[in-house]
Parts: structure tokens; C-alpha cells; sequence
């Protein structure tokens, strides 16, 4: 977008250390404005609470923006959205350390949607990663924005899962706007950030956003900071897979602590990756086995399929096989739904070696299951 004065401005505050909205806030009251407390002396900016770290920043050459920084503003999808603009989103507004300003690549407009924050591992289970797909182009296709870090595995999927349902995403960075991190996912980010200008009037839009002045590389202690601002933004967290010590707790944590739902998956009680959402189940999180338990505890119930054949509220044990040959039935009973070699089919299911294999190409063939590592086959859940 064509920069304005005070968007300049704010991209030397955005820069500036030491400061947080509250000192931005009472500086701007008592100084005259954004012009007032960047020209004022450094007595008076003294007076107005401004840190003396703040102060040797301001004054010194290196304090006014860049020419990539006004290059990047005059790009028709870039904005600069300061906590002063009324498109800044007002679910931040009573953040404690809100941002003074945010960088937007993309749609601002989508800033300002219902939206569900998905977060979970980077390096998730196959069935996690189809859950975090399945439900984020669901719960997309139903109004709501979906929101993650752009991190590798259930970031990733729940972004594309959004895409996929022509839904809106936001992806919220931890490092500058021009430092895709990670290097991996430059294409997803520019489908995200893209997504409105290829819409034809029919996909939402969706956007890049961060708190960090461009060329801020990505670091560990800005993780937490933009976990912060993903459980913000969202009317809740949806935590699909997540270790006990996982970054996804502290984006829950963070979630609860500013009065927004929490909601996990559950998982088998063998995988590592399951203990952060039984965790977070135990402290209440809202135990989460169909997208329309998300949606009941938001009160969107408008936004559900009112086709009546539709079996997308069922849980998936209480989908019917329609039509499925009774020895199919039993062997994809006897399967479960945690991945199972065949030798162990044989001993539940009673029947001899060379049927069950030949039955679990039918059944897969059929799509109610799919092979899954070591030999193994995982039952397909449809309880979307």
C-alpha cells in the first residue's frame, strides 16, 4: 500500500527497544502524537516515561526507516497496521504486551474474522497430521479463520487443510515478513499471503502477519512471543498432537489465560505425542473428537451443513459402514483405530492370513483404511 507519514513512523517505533504499548500509548498522550514523541527532547521524552535505551535509538541516524522498509510498504499487499488504526484487531487490543504494530502481507480485513487457532507438533504422527488437515478445511469451510505459526507438520497442515476448503489462514511469524521461516514453507507462505487476489469471488483471503520489523531473523525467544498473538487472535486452540514439553502447551497456556476456549485430541496413550493433550485434557481443556465440538462450544451451529444426510456432526465411532460385506465389517472392527499389522488382524479377527490380506486391499481400495508405516494399516475416520 501507499506508506503514509505515520506508517513510517511507526516502522522506527517497531525498531525501537525497550518499548511496549502501555509506554507508546501514555508517550503518544503526553507528547502531541506519533510526530510529537519522535521529535520531542530527550527531557521531555524523559518526562513521558520513554527508556533511556529508547531515547539513544531515537535520536541517533540509524532510527529512521529504511529505503527496503518504505520499498516494502509501497507493495499493494503490504500494510503496516499500528495499534492506533481501527483495522488493528480488537480481540488484541487487551493483550498484555500487545503489539504496538503489525506487519501484514495479505488481506487486513481477515485480521478482524472468527477465528480458531491450530497448533500442535512439528513432527506429527501421519493421523495427526490428516486430523489437523481434515478439521482446519472443516471448521474453514464453515466461516471460521484458521490460525497457526507457518511452523513445519500440524502448522503446515492445518494451513493447507484452510486452503483446501477455499477458507481464509493466517500465518503468524516469529521473525520479519521478508525472512520466511521456515525456508521450507516460502511457497505455502505466498499461497497464504496471495490467497485473496486468486479468489475470483470465491475463496476468503488470508495473510502473513508479525509483530517484528522486517529483517528480524527467526529466534527462539521469539516462538513464545507469536504464540502469544496466535492464542490472542483466536476464539480458542484447537492442540491436535503435542509432546509434554511442547511449544503448543505454552500457545494453550497462553490461550487460557486470556479467557479463550482450549480444546485437544486425544491419542493413544503409547504415543509420546498424545501426553501434552491428555495434559491439557486433565487441566480442561475441552476433550475435542469432531469438529462440531468445537463449533457447539463457539456457538457457530449456523455455520454447520444443514443437509440432513450430511454425517458431518457423528463421532466417528457412530458412522455406519452402509452396505460393507459383514467379514469386512468384523476385520475393520477387529482394526480399530490405531495401526495394526496383519498378524495381529488375524489373531483378533479369527480368519486365515491370505483373507485378511486379500479383504484389507478391498477395504482400502474403498478408502476405510490406509496403509500406515511398517507394514501396518490405520482405519480412515470420517467424523468431519
Amino acid at each position: 500500500m501507499p506508506h503514509t507519514s505515520d506508517c513510517l513512523k511507526f516502522i522506527t517505533l517497531t525498531r525501537a527497544p525497550a518499548l511496549n504499548l502501555a509506554i507508546v500509548s501514555t508517550a503518544l498522550d503526553l507528547l502531541g502524537g506519533i510526530q510529537g514523541l519522535l521529535t520531542a527532547s530527550s527531557d521531555a521524552q524523559t518526562r513521558a516515561g520513554i527508556p533511556a535505551t529508547t531515547r539513544a535509538f531515537l535520536q541517533g541516524s540509524g532510527a529512521n526507516p529504511t529505503p527496503s522498509e518504505m520499498s516494502w510498504l509501497e507493495e499493494p499487499q503490504h500494510h503496516l497496521v499500528a495499534f492506533t488504526d481501527p483495522r488493528y484487531p480488537a480481540l488484541l487490543r487487551n493483550l498484555p504486551q500487545a503489539p504496538i504494530a503489525l506487519y501484514v502481507d495479505g488481506s487486513i480485513e481477515v485480521l478482524s474474522e472468527p477465528g480458531l487457532a491450530i497448533v500442535g507438533s512439528r513432527n506429527p504422527t501421519a493421523q495427526g497430521r490428516d486430523n489437523a488437515f481434515e478439521f482446519a478445511k472443516y471448521l474453514a469451510s464453515r466461516g471460521l479463520t484458521i490460525i497457526s505459526g507457518l511452523a513445519e507438520g500440524i502448522d503446515t497442515a492445518a494451513h493447507r487443510g484452510a486452503l483446501a476448503a477455499q477458507g481464509s489462514t493466517i500465518a503468524v511469524l516469529g521473525c520479519g515478513l521478508d525472512r520466511i521461516y521456515p525456508p521450507s514453507n516460502q511457497l505455502l507462505s505466498r499461497e497464504i499471503a496471495n490467497s485473496g487476489a486468486l479468489n475470483n469471488g470465491e475463496l476468503k483471503s488470508g495473510a502473513l502477519i508479525s509483530e517484528f520489523a522486517l529483517g528480524t531473523p527467526p529466534r527462539p525467544a521469539h516462538f513464545p512471543q507469536r504464540n502469544r498473538i496466535i492464542a490472542a487472535l483466536s476464539l480458542g486452540t484447537l492442540v491436535v498432537e503435542a509432546a509434554r514439553q511442547s511449544g503448543s502447551l505454552i500457545t494453550a497456556r497462553l490461550a487460557g489465560e486470556v479467557g479463550r476456549e482450549v480444546f485437544a485430541i486425544p491419542g493413544s496413550i503409547h504415543s509420546p505425542l498424545s501426553r501434552g493433550c491428555h495434559q491439557l485434557i486433565r487441566q480442561g481443556a475441552k476433550l475435542t473428537e469432531t469438529a462440531a465440538d468445537i463449533l457447539s462450544e463457539l456457538n457457530f451451529s449456523t455455520f454447520f451443513d444443514a443437509d440432513p444426510k450430511s454425517t458431518k456432526h457423528a463421532s466417528a465411532s457412530s458412522i455406519p459402514e452402509a452396505g460393507m460385506d459383514k467379514d469386512h465389517k468384523i476385520l475393520l472392527d477387529a482394526l480399530g483405530f490405531e495401526p495394526t499389522d496383519l498378524d495381529q488382524l488375524v489373531v483378533r479377527s479369527g480368519f486365515k492370513a491370505d483373507a485378511v490380506s486379500s479383504m484389507m486391499l478391498i477395504l482400502e481400495l474403498e478408502g476405510h483404511v490406509k496403509a500406515a508405516p511398517g507394514g501396518r494399516y490405520s482405519r480412515i475416520a470420517r467424523s468431519f
